[in-house]
């Protein structure tokens, strides 16, 4: 295994190498580098001057740089001497000249270098870009159940859709997987946890044609697929417990927005009304108190993203929130990216300037922040019930009783005071002044109680969301400048959209919940879509569309539109139930293919594009965790609440700029603090996606530093013992123990040649030990053992 990883980490793409950019370095070039660089470079660095000899005005001239050098060096901002110049950290060489760039432009310049100075060229031709022709422009098609040849193949719908592109392109269906690969591949897929020795064992003996299904039906009804499933969710909901940016200060109650999203899986919420709570839960009518709460807890959809919290442009700090609320709701159901027309048309997607401040508009609408003024302060919703209200009056009751007995205090030792003055003596201003030393000192141990009363106040249960502000229109902000203004543009949603009647906005409400309407309306040629498109994807790898956060004209067509469409109208029709969509998609041949093709239907199918097989897939960061934890007997079941050891608002370095946060809880790793720009380390290490952006899915690389991790991590070690211990105390003999560590791990049984490279693994281990007993050497070796096992492939991948 560990030659594998060092070959790979060999001939891996070193950072910042040339290539097209990617849809998210695109958007993030158009809104955040392009700007900067027309307003402040390239007019002495541009096609017209070249101070210097530099011009700043594509990627290659960039590279090449000028006098002083290359401008760059991609995936190193400190050795570049752009970000140096910038900085102004270079003696009499220092950009721009007239002023310095703000801290935010800076540190959107060092993304952009850390990114590989990805330069999005200018489009010449548009022939093949802006097309509202786009396919997934168009609405919903209810296509025919096709016909195949195998009919004894199919299980469901979804499989004669599969087998009919098979049969067209002459491949052949993998053979079924055996019933441990699937219990295994079910049961993590839906709760991301290994299956029990005692699942397994239900399911091999049950023979019935329902076995598999119920198996299905078992796990949905897991609390353990909420938490599962909700964490894809929060992928695309970019869910962090940390601002980031530049005041990296806590969101101290964006768990109540994670525990609603676990609980709405859970429930099998609708996902048209899951849309809606999120984006206008505050303006939904409610039935009682736990409804009201939930919905205004739902609308922390809108409410956690980054903020520059010390930005002192207000107008400028209000629009980028704006922005990335609106970019974001974009990604997240319509897979589109919506932010690339804040400062010009979009350059691929026929979405124009005015659609963006016709949708921004909305979010203008929508209240955010508490406050503006540095340091910044996000809204929160109160959730008020009958408890706090007592709580807080009792408290207010305390306050004024307090003030009530100072104010007595204050009017008799006046009173005294005067009473002690002779007739010629002008008082003075505050009385105070001439109390007597044990007065004064009694006056200040009053108001010392009260100070601390008032600070002792309960802290009422709040959440992070979003609430109405002032309704407005928005002008157009020429090249996204808050300064420039252009026409102001009516809210409206892009008429490009087709199949669905866009909301008649108000000027009542800010237009979200029509917003909301308008995105689940059966007729959308997209929600739908979208969403089936990330199940499909998040169950086989892949999606129908591979390009899950892209539908756009840049985003690759499906490979499937038949089934796509089919699988998003059998959605609605099943009353958006997430639920229901595993069931179909799960109780099909097509999920339940084993990864072991005839090697020729490999090269009819080298990419797995008409899914003539199941591919093979690696765990993701938090269930190669919880994976350990489970099989070690260590994972604590625990549901929702806050691990975070800050207060809301606090910061999360210290002034030694170190990040304090543990991560040593037993729990899922679900509930692990994620802290933007310092996520914890052995998530980084399997791919944890950046919890700034929205995102659907996951990279999967596969380098030396993760087996490095499994072979030298304290965690993992501890684990390892654990495992041991639990193995140790089970069974009486090595063989025994044997075989239960292979199904804990694998879920099956050791072979023969394993067994007996096992057992003289133990042996030698056992005897290479130095000190102890016999016991201490035995569960040093076993531990040894556990540890390896974990390293290998078949526990950190799914068949």
């Amino acid at each position: 295994m560990l030659g594998l990883l060092m070959c790979a980490l060999l001939t891996a793409e070193e950072p910042g190498a040339a290539g097209s950019p990617n849809a998210e370095q695109s958007r993030f070039f158009e809104t955040s580098i392009r700007p900067l660089l027309v307003d402040h470079c390239f007019k002495c660095h541009g096609e017209k001057k070249e101070w210097g000899g530099l011009r700043l005005d594509s990627r290659a001239a960039i590279l090449k740089g000028g006098d002083s050098g290359p401008a760059v060096v991609p995936g190193k901002p400190r050795e570049s001497l752009l970000i140096q110049v910038v900085r102004h950290e270079v003696d009499g060489l220092k950009m721009p000249k007239d002023s310095k760039l703000s801290d935010r432009q800076i540190a959107d310049l060092v993304r952009w270098v850390e990114m590989g100075v990805p330069f999005s060229t200018t489009v010449t031709s548009r022939t093949k870009y802006r097309d509202p022709a786009h396919w997934s422009f168009q609405p919903v098609k209810l296509p025919d159940i096709p016909a195949v040849k195998d009919s004894t193949w199919p299980q469901s719908a979804v499989d004669n859709f599969i087998l009919a592109r098979m049969e067209a392109a002459q491949v052949t269906p993998a053979p079924a997987a055996d019933k441990r690969t699937l219990i295994r591949r079910a049961t993590f897929d839906l709760t991301g946890l290994p299956p029990t020795s005692e699942e397994i064992d239900a399911f091999l003996a049950d023979e019935s044609a329902g076995a598999f299904a119920q198996v299905v039906d078992r796990l949905l009804d897991s609390p353990r697929y909420g938490e599962r499933w909700g964490r894809h969710w929060l992928d695309v909901a970019r869910y962090a417990d940390s601002n980031g940016l530049d005041e990296n200060v806590a969101h101290g109650n964006a768990w109540r927005y994670r525990d609603y999203v676990v609980a709405a899986f859970n429930r099998d919420k609708p996902f048209d009304q899951f849309v809606r709570e999120q984006l206008a839960g505050d303006l939904l009518p409610f039935d009682n108190e736990a409804q009201r709460h939930e919905q205004l807890i739902a609308t922390g959809f809108l409410g956690i993203g980054p903020k520059v919290l010390a930005e002192t442009d207000e107008a400028k700090m209000r629009m980028d929130i704006v922005d990335e609320q609106l970019d974001t709701t974009g990604r997240a159901f319509l897979g589109l990216t919506l932010g690339c027309a804040r400062c010009h048309d979009h350059k691929f997607d026929p979405i124009d300037t005015a659609n963006y401040y016709g949708l921004a508009g909305i979010f203008k609408s929508t209240r955010s922040m508490r406050k503006y003024t540095k340091l910044a302060e996000w809204h929160e919703n109160l959730l008020p019930s009958a408890e706090s209200v007592t709580l807080q009056q009792e408290h207010d009751a305390k306050v004024v009783a307090q003030q009530a007995a100072i104010d007595q205090f204050v009017a008799a030792a006046d009173k005294q005071a005067r009473e002690g003055l002779t007739a010629d003596v002008q008082p003075p201003e505050k009385l105070e002044t001439i109390y007597p030393d044990e007065t004064k000192a009694a006056l200040k141990r009053l108001r010392d109680e009260l100070a601390a009363l008032k600070k002792g106040a309960p802290e009422l249960p709040s959440a992070m969301g979003v609430t109405e502000d002032h309704v407005t229109n928005l002008a157009i902000h020429v090249r996204g400048n808050p300064l420039k203004l252009g026409d102001v543009v009516v809210r409206h949603v892009p008429p490009t959209i087709r199949g669905v009647t866009g909301p008649a906005f108000t000027d009542k409400e800010s237009g979200r919940r029509q917003l909301a309407e308008w995105l689940v309306d059966p007729q959308h040629p997209l929600t739908a879509r979208v969403l089936v498109n990330r199940v499909w994807s998040w169950h086989f790898g892949q999606g129908l569309v591979r390009t899950t956060d892209n539908f756009g004209v840049l985003g690759e067509a499906p490979s499937h539109p038949l089934l796509l469409d089919w699988l998003a109208q059998r959605f609605i029709a099943d009353g958006w139930s997430i639920k229901s969509l595993h069931r179909l998609i799960m109780n099909s041949s097509t999920y339940q293919q084993s990864c072991r093709p005839v090697a020729e239907m490999v090269t009819r199918d080298p990419e797995n594009r008409l899914f003539s097989r199941t591919d093979v897939r690696r765990l993701e960061a938090e269930a190669v965790r919880d994976a350990l934890l489970a099989v070690s007997g260590q994972l604590d079941p625990t549901i929702g609440g806050s691990l975070l050891k800050l207060k809301n608002r606090d910061y999360f370095f210290d002034h030694t700029s170190k990040d304090l946060t543990t991560y040593e809880s037993r729990r899922r790793a679900l509930y692990l603090p994620i802290v933007r720009n310092n996520v914890f380390e052995q998530f980084q290490l399997f791919d944890f996606p950046d919890p700034a952006v929205s995102s659907s899915h996951r990279a999967t690389t596969v380098v030396a530093s993760q087996a490095l991790m499994l072979l030298n991590s304290d965690f993992v070690m501890n684990c390892a013992t654990q495992c041991a211990d639990r193995l140790l105390a089970a069974d009486p003999q090595d063989d025994q123990r044997l075989r239960r560590l292979y199904i804990l791990l694998y879920g099956r049984e050791p072979t023969d040649d394993e067994r007996r490279a096992d057992l003289t693994f133990l042996n030698e281990s056992a005897r290479t030990v130095s000190g102890g007993d016999s016991d201490t050497r035995q569960r040093t070796a076993w531990a040894a053992l556990c540890q390896v096992s974990f390293a290998a492939s078949e526990f950190l991948y799914v068949k």
